[in-house]
């Protein structure tokens, strides 16, 4: 667990992705957004979804980083509103508050 905290705290993004993914975190709902963004059927638990969530939003930000055609702005936002919504319901580890995602 504190492995995914670690990873999800050193995220860097630019502002307008995460203002973005703040905004669309107010209408967050867990049970539709994560089958739609992880393809599939069922739901899956908070450390399961973050770990799916961080290898998917590598991989996003990688392709940001290098102009990829494949690129996708809104899946990159709707992949950092699940991942940010995710982080919030895992349990954090004592004393260890979970931490904002950062602007760059």
């Amino acid at each position: 667990m504190h492995d995914l905290f670690l990873r999800y705290s050193t995220l860097r993004r630019p502002g307008l992705l995460v203002r973005a993914a703040r905004f669309g975190l107010v209408e967050y709902r867990r049970d539709a957004a994560l089958k739609r963004v992880l393809k599939t059927a069922t739901t899956p638990k908070p450390k399961a979804a973050v770990d799916r969530l961080l290898i998917e939003e590598a991989r996003l930000e990688e392709a940001r980083l290098t102009h990829d055609a494949t690129y996708n702005v809104t899946r990159h936002v709707e992949v950092l509103i699940c991942l940010m919504g995710e982080v919030q319901l895992l349990e954090p580890l004592p004393q260890t508050p979970v931490p904002p995602l950062t602007i760059v």
